[in-house]
């Protein structure tokens, strides 16, 4: 009877709990902690390791943590829920030092403690303590179990280490859909598309169940390579395999048709979504903002604020700042930073949106405005600012402003060629001759080369001279990397 009683206990409890971790229902959890604490009901490992994530998903992680050092034993699976709930929760140092505790307890870790350790091993410090984690894991021979590898290829893809990556990946016995995925998005977050795409190729050849992620991962190489026609097959794939259209998929569709500059189809993708995050509102304002259409910019925006439902972000009102930058809408751009700087939108500008608010009053012509801005800048600006500035005096022949500017980002970036020549043609078009010499001998003198330019006219010449069809021609490679050269 007392078994039973007990077994009845533990249902109930865990039942409780269970639902309190499902809505994050901290007090409702707290009670019943309390309770078992009156009635002196010791609960089992499960028990304690679901009060670990009660408290951790209610961002109560000095109670969780509590939790964990009231017990008299701790086992693996203490250490590794607790772990868990710092990691997830973005506490990586106090991760890693738990981990370490749990190591100086002769606590041996197992593939689970290794696989969630290893995604708080980010950052340099965070890195290298990763790789000593690795010869850990290799010493336990958990180097070859599909979870521990994922983790451990996805941590050196983050470091930029996509080398080691795909050593770790290639050395998996099995490759389930999280590490092939976890592989191609490493390849993909790091900018290497067409590696990322002949990768996917090859796993999809070799009978890879792709999901959600994946081709989320497979349309961030295609916005890194505007392959619209390759984007619209694999767009047409998903639909064909009846995927579920969780809300990152479609952001990524959004974001792959904006950068090949179809924004019909990313505007029709964002319109029926049945669930908006910010993300998406983002990745729609950042498509109309790089494609100059100021105007969509600030319809859209306004559209947010009036569903009242996503909360705009840092990245929202610079998308929208930038967007009203290279739409002409100077006055609207201002009259949005103002707002901001009143906290009406809860977010508090950076250096990035003042920069924003620089290249707007620059473009606009507005030099001497942009120049004061500056000075009140809480921020010490950067060659960034200085920049757009100089490029504003230099289209507009202010050259008090602009010789105060360019003798600024001489100091700033003194190995930058452009900054010498735009302050040399300043100088020249005033007529200052000796000026613009002394410049030209002062780039000459610290040894800062400007790369050749090429011209349309130059590429026009160069294809004339022989049959476009003939690619046995010697004189394809030099058009090219005239191409090549100009980012064609």
């Amino acid at each position: 009877m007392a078994a039973r009683g007990l077994g009845m206990k533990f249902e109930g409890y865990d039942m409780l709990l269970n639902a309190c971790i499902k809505k994050r229902a901290f007090r409702e959890g707290q009670r019943v902690h309390a309770h078992m604490i009156k009635t002196r009901y010791l609960p089992h490992v499960y028990l304690r390791t679901r009060l670990i994530i009660l408290y951790g998903k209610c961002d109560r992680l000095r109670d969780a943590r509590n939790v964990l050092d009231e017990m008299p034993e701790k086992n693996v699976v203490y250490w590794t829920a607790m772990i868990s709930v710092y990691s997830q929760r973005g506490f990586a140092f106090e991760a890693l030092d738990l981990f370490v505790q749990m190591l100086r307890s002769d606590t041996k870790p197992n593939e689970f403690t290794f696989t969630t350790v290893l995604c708080s091993c980010t950052g340099t410090l965070g890195f290298e303590f990763g790789r000593q984690i690795h010869s850990n894991i290799i010493k336990r021979t958990l180097d070859t179990h599909i979870f521990v590898g994922s983790s451990l290829l996805e941590m050196y893809a983050k470091a930029g280490r996509i080398h080691e990556a795909r050593e770790v990946f290639e050395s998996l016995p099995e490759k389930d859909v999280v590490s092939c995925t976890a592989i191609i998005s490493g390849y993909a977050q790091l900018g290497l598309d067409a590696e990322a795409l002949e990768l996917f190729r090859r796993l999809n050849l070799e009978g890879m169940t792709s999901n959600f992620v994946t081709y989320a991962s497979v349309l961030t190489a295609l916005s890194g390579l505007a392959a619209l026609e390759l984007g619209k097959q694999v767009h047409n794939h998903v639909l064909r395999c009846n995927l579920p259209f969780h809300v990152v998929l479609q952001n990524s569709l959004i974001d792959m048709y904006s950068k090949c500059g179809n924004l019909i189809y990313s505007r029709r993708i964002f319109d029926n979504m049945p669930e908006r995050t910010v993300i998406s509102w983002n990745a729609m304002l950042v498509g109309y903002s790089k494609h100059g259409m100021g105007g969509e910019v600030v319809e859209l925006y306004k559209l947010m604020r009036n569903e009242n439902k996503t909360k705009p972000d840092s990245v929202t009102l610079l998308a929208v700042l930038y967007g009203c930058s290279h739409g002409g809408m100077e006055d609207v751009g201002l009259k949005i930073f103002d707002e901001m700087m009143k906290g009406n939108d809860g977010v508090e500008p950076d250096i990035e949106h003042y920069g924003c608010v620089v290249d707007l009053l620059s473009r606009a012509g507005r030099v001497e405005e942009a120049f004061e801005f500056i000075k009140r800048m809480p921020f010490e600006p950067t060659a960034a600012e200085w920049g757009s500035l100089l490029g504003a005096c230099r289209v507009h022949s202010n050259i008090d402003v602009g010789e105060f500017v360019g003798r600024r980002l001489l100091e700033i970036e003194p190995e930058n060629a452009g900054n010498y020549v735009i302050l040399s043609n300043l100088y020249a078009c005033a007529g200052r001759w000796e000026d613009a010499g002394m410049v030209r001998d002062l780039m000459m003198e610290k040894a800062v080369k400007k790369d050749p330019g090429r011209s349309w006219i130059e590429i026009d010449q160069t294809l004339h001279s022989f049959h476009a069809s003939d690619r046995s021609h010697p004189r394809w490679e030099e058009v090219f990397a005239i191409l090549k050269k100009l980012s064609i």
